[in-house]
């Protein structure tokens, strides 16, 4: 059975970042291949327009034609 696990070297053993499916005490042969450092995960949309810091006026969503093509009647809901 082989299993391809990506660990964390902490200065004096591996930690492999997922369980392995082994029992305790299994014999194993190790080949090391250091890996590039890890990217930050993107952002979600949510996260990159809490970032922006918008500000508008309050019945901004409800009545987001208005604001963007100056449509002259708001709804107000």
């Amino acid at each position: 059975m082989t299993q391809t696990v990506e660990a964390i070297y902490d200065g004096s053993v591996l930690r492999p970042e997922a369980a392995l499916a082994l029992e305790p005490n299994t014999r194993v042969r190790l080949t090391v291949e250091v890996l590039s450092p890890a990217e930050p995960p993107p952002k979600s949309f949510l996260q990159t327009a809490r970032s922006l810091n918008l500000s508008g006026p309050p019945d901004w969503s409800a009545n987001l034609d208005h604001y963007l093509y100056g449509e002259t009647q708001p709804r107000h809901e």
